[in-house]
């Protein structure tokens, strides 16, 4: 006895009948198929995707193509993968790797293939490489966009309008006349500052200030975390450090840092959260250099921990939890996939806080 079709009538439908056109004029645009088969733009890429995961289409920028010879002749051409998922992520050197190394082992458990891009925080429009991630024929991209760039909201708008899967990294966005939200996988940055700062405040200091990193798009997030978390804990943080500083590669950065300094002496400043590591080891060689002891004179936590633990003192860091962010991030990606009318979900996970050798009670 055969076994029967398990897919509706409609769908077997629609689908020959994209076959059709396809024979008769070779390649197609998704947008034709939605007018022609009368079907959503979601519709129409699962059906792509599915008659191309049996070896009858192949995916090409913004449609269809017929098989070559090629392709027909070896149907597991493409090797064990059911799909493929693109990634974009501003950096491949530092953050983002662990991110990226969550996301591919992710990726392999549910059968799809990750294809990674670097992009650039110098780069202002990210559509370039997000359109060969596209040209590949990626099932759902998983993008970590610039969001401070004038481009920002036009790159938010053609994502959410490819009609693929979208999943955003460290970061959220709305879309849309109604402004619906894309989904996420963002780490609690706030949450993080906030358990730092509680740490300090519980080791007895009363004047806990904060440096941080002006490139940066975590920056706002922990500046709040330490707002809340003084706030919560009664700590006045008016006549204290709030610093910002520029990259630690910057020639302009020793000087923000010793103003940062001759504020917390100014002040009675006890304790400094900094992010980043680099600018948190800048800081500690900066106190060497001025004859301040790391922790006897100045406690310092790091907001990272990319290599914060590798530094003399190792430094108590704030850890986000990059690997699962990647893993959560490939989940999401492949749950939208397998069905696409779910609700929108944005997923928030907690960083750690490691303790080490940069902190200790006031004197």
């Amino acid at each position: 006895m055969s076994t029967p079709d398990k897919r509706g009538p409609l769908q077997v439908t629609r689908r020959a009948r994209l076959l059709e056109q396809l024979q008769r004029d070779g390649v197609l645009r998704v947008s034709d198929l939605t007018d022609a088969l009368g079907a959503s733009t979601v519709t129409i890429r699962r059906d792509i995707a599915q008659l191309a995961s049996e070896g009858l289409v192949r995916r090409v920028h913004g449609g269809v193509a017929l098989p070559t010879v090629d392709e027909l002749r070896d149907p597991e051409a493409d090797g064990p993968f059911s799909g493929a998922v693109g990634m974009l992520v501003p950096s491949l050197d530092y953050y983002w790797p662990h991110v990226a190394r969550g996301a591919e082992e992710a990726a392999r458990e549910v059968d799809l293939r990750l294809v990674l891009r670097g992009s650039s925080y110098e780069t202002e429009d990210d559509r370039p490489q997000l359109h060969r991630l596209v040209d590949q024929g990626v099932d759902a991209l998983i993008v970590a966009p610039r969001m401070d760039v004038p481009t920002a909201q036009h790159t938010i708008e053609w994502l959410a309008g490819t009609g693929l899967p979208v999943v955003l990294l460290e970061r959220t966005a709305t879309a849309g006349p109604h402004h619906a939200h894309l989904e996420s996988v963002v780490t609690d940055h706030a949450q993080g500052a906030n358990m730092a700062v509680r740490h300090l405040i519980g080791l007895g200091h009363h004047k806990v200030g904060v440096v941080l990193a002006t490139p940066s798009p975590t920056r706002p997030h922990v500046r709040r975390g330490w707002l809340e978390a003084a706030a919560e804990c009664g700590i006045d943080v008016t006549d204290t450090v709030d610093a910002l500083v520029p990259d630690a590669k910057s020639p302009d950065c020793r000087t923000a840092l010793d103003e940062a300094l001759d504020r917390a002496l100014a002040t009675g400043t006890t304790a400094l959260l900094v992010h980043a590591d680099a600018e948190a080891i800048a800081l500690v060689q900066r106190c060497e250099e001025r004859r301040l002891s790391v922790p006897g004179d100045l406690s310092i936590i790091a907001y990272d921990d990319e290599v914060a633990g590798l530094f003399s003192p190792a430094l108590t860091a704030v850890r986000p939890p990059r690997r699962s962010i990647g893993r959560a991030a490939v989940r999401l990606a492949a749950d939208r996939i397998a069905d696409p009318q779910r609700p929108t979900h944005r997923i928030m996970i907690s960083p750690s806080l490691r303790i080490r050798d940069s902190v200790l009670r006031p004197r």
